[in-house]
């Protein structure tokens, strides 16, 4: 049965209501998914994301941002980190000199500076009691955490602070940012730290504007987002690199504001989309290749130019492997912390971060809806799995065509995962329907089949019973007695491998025929009242030939697994004896086909408890005495066995399909 058809196979009208109830369902169910982000779709969302994080990179590299990168070389050429506070204030010094917009520290400095003079002093004191004494140092150089404050105030830098949620933490002071966020704040849902790690106090103290550093992996561990903003005691925080932003706009405050497309953060002339989180969604330009980098020991050498730096937002902080500061993202599997805060600038400056309206599902639900709705329709309808497997292919690919484009002009991505998974469902579903459709169809066939064979049966069995009428229950009886006998046999473990279901199955449905060759006898033999001659004799066993004729011409009209096979060997077999004395062959023992020794035994029995006109019917017991002295002669032990084994099923057969006289006569007695 060929399912990918190009006919048409329309759905009778008993199961196309159930059909759309199920394809409704479906579609309503998908459609919820993704809006209330069902794992499969948001996984398939994600992935074409990244597909198309990687295939739209710009290739240009960034142009309002910069990293000044303590790098393995400058840690080789300089010291291991961290470096003493006043060499990071040299550097912060050398490049507020090239007049950056914008300077921010991507590390924390929590411990105070152990090669500071005022430490030194302090740790002699505390171990051996003894004041230390410094001559010719100026007094701003005793403290080295004081000094790189006082550079960093002077520089206008932005320090960096880590917020946890797992803890609690004192704070001498409220913490505030330097930054304000105002408008619908309460629109959003923003995380609550509750703890925090901050620079040592005297660089803390003197650092006007700050932000956070934390980031936030997706549960694959693939960086797609970042916290913008952060709730601590009551004040809204900004990351770092939105810290920066803003301080080289010149702002001093940014708004979130909502429109009909989401929420956003209005930070001057640029809007940046948020999720409900606080969250920025990321586009890189290309890989972290594609982020200007320049090292640390070139700026404390002198050997960049001015304009490397000038006007730009500096990010300072450290890439070396040790630091194991690195992330892993659609376009760079080793993307720097650093470089990520170079990101998240230049998509703020460059309006390419991403945003997922908050309307796309209500869209994605109306598109994928009436594309189920046409191809449910069109199934219903009859067209074959092809066509709708191509319309299905035509709108999954329309849907990936309309979220590329939208993406790579407006930075806008539509969840077309949900209408993708439906279509493949849909055609799931479709094949399934189909296949239920065909076997529905298969097994209506052969119900239809079954019933042809069986009128054929009965209809070739009514032809010998009106040449014999006093036997017309005989063929019911001995049709069930072969089937008796035929599942004892196999319930015991003989003949099982030819006795299976569907040979018993035909063995009962043949069994009428058995005796189909009498229509060839003359009445005068067939109805003969007294002992036949030899003559006779000789007339009447060629029945058994005759029968076998008559099926086997009917049997050639027909093609394939002919039904009528079994028929034939009962009709020409079942008179042959297991001693070879049965005719019309002699055959002797298992040369005999099994069909025609179950047979024997049925119509044997049927013959003796049964009214002929030649002779009364023999009660059960006398018949069964009969039937012994045959064993190993007439019958095959093994089958007689099975009968004498069944023998209460047997009379239980005999009682319900007694001849009508036999019943009458009954009955009468019972009056």
């Amino acid at each position: 049965m060929k399912i990918l058809d190009v006919g048409r196979t329309k759905l009778p009208r008993d199961q196309a209501w159930k059909f759309w109830l199920k394809s409704l369902t479906l579609v309503l169910l998908i459609c919820l998914g993704c809006l209330s982000g069902l794992v499969p779709v948001m996984l398939l969302d994600r992935a074409i994301l990244d597909l198309l994080l990687a295939n739209t990179v710009s290739k240009q590299s960034a142009t309002d941002t910069v990293v000044v990168d303590i790098d393995e070389v400058s840690l080789a050429t300089v010291g291991q980190w961290p470096w003493p506070r006043y060499r990071i204030a040299a550097l912060v010094d050398r490049i507020s000199a090239a007049q950056p917009s914008a300077i921010a520290l991507d590390f924390l400095l929590p411990e105070s500076d152990r090669t500071s003079l005022t430490e030194i002093q302090r740790a002699f004191k505390r171990d051996f009691n003894i004041d230390v004494g410094f001559v010719g140092v100026p007094a701003g150089l005793m403290d080295n955490d004081g000094y790189l404050g006082h550079q960093m105030a002077q520089a206008d830098a932005l320090g960096a602070r880590y917020f946890y949620f797992d803890h609690t933490t004192k704070d001498d002071q409220p913490l505030r940012p330097g930054i304000g966020i105002e408008g619908r704040v309460d629109l959003l849902l923003l995380a609550q730290a509750s703890g925090v790690l901050d620079n040592v106090d005297t660089i803390a103290r003197q650092t006007q504007y700050s932000g956070f550093v934390n980031v936030r992996h997706d549960n694959d561990d693939l960086l797609r987002q970042v916290p913008l903003l952060i709730a601590y005691k009551g004040v809204v925080h900004p990351s770092l690199a939105l810290s920066a932003t803003m301080r080289a706009l010149g702002m001093a405050s940014a708004r979130v504001e909502s429109n009909r497309n989401g929420l956003s953060l209005r930070v001057g002339p640029h809007e940046v989309p948020l999720d409900s989180s606080g969250h920025m969604r990321l586009r890189f330009n290309g890989p972290a290749s594609h982020y200007r980098s320049i090292s640390a020991v070139d700026v404390l050498a002198g050997r960049i130019r001015t304009e490397d730096l000038q006007g730009k937002i500096v990010f300072v902080g450290s890439s070396a492997v040790g630091l194991n500061d690195t992330h892993v993202t659609a376009v760079d599997h080793t993307f720097s912390g650093l470089k990520i805060q170079s990101v998240v600038a230049q998509n703020i400056l460059d309006d390419r971060a991403v945003r997922i309206p908050k309307w796309d599902g209500w869209l994605i639900f109306a598109l994928a809806g009436s594309v189920a709705l046409v191809l449910c329709h069109l199934f219903v309808a009859g067209y074959s799995l092809a066509v709708l497997a191509g319309i299905s292919g035509a709108a999954g690919l329309g849907f990936m065509a309309l979220t590329t484009t939208v993406f790579f002009h407006n930075s806008m991505y539509f969840r077309v995962a949900a209408p993708l998974l439906m279509l493949c469902l849909l055609q799931a579903l479709f094949i399934m329907v189909r296949l239920a459709s065909h076997r529905h169809q298969v097994k209506h066939w052969h119900k239809q089949l079954e019933k042809a064979r069986q009128l054929t049966i009965e209809s070739m069995a009514a032809v010998a019973e009106t040449r014999d009428p006093e036997t017309g229950a005989h063929i019911k009886r001995t049709q069930n007695y072969v089937r008796a006998i035929a599942r004892r046999l196999r319930h015991t473990g003989h003949y099982v491998d030819t006795l299976t279901k569907d040979y018993i199955h035909l063995l009962f449905l043949s069994a009428p025929l058995h005796d189909i060759g009498k229509v060839g006898v003359p009445d005068a033999i067939l109805l003969k009242p007294g002992p036949l001659t030899d003559q006779e004799w000789i007339t009447m066993r060629k029945h058994a030939e005759f029968g076998k004729q008559i099926i086997l011409s009917t049997a050639d009209s027909l093609e394939g697994d002919n039904f009528l096979t079994i028929a034939s060997e009962i009709a020409a077999s079942h008179h042959e004896k297991w001693n070879g004395g049965g005719y019309p062959l002699g055959l002797v023992g298992q040369e005999i086909p099994l069909s025609g020794r179950i047979m024997a035994v049925a119509d044997i029995y049927d013959a003796l408890i049964s009214r002929r006109c030649y002779k009364e019917p023999f009660s059960h017991e006398r018949s069964i005495t009969m039937m012994h002295e045959l064993r190993g002669k007439t019958f095959d032990p093994l089958v007689f066995d099975a009968f004498i084994e069944i023998e209460d099923e047997i009379k239980q057969i005999a009682a319900e399909f007694r001849d009508e006289g036999e019943m009458e006569k009954l009955d009468t007695q019972t009056a």
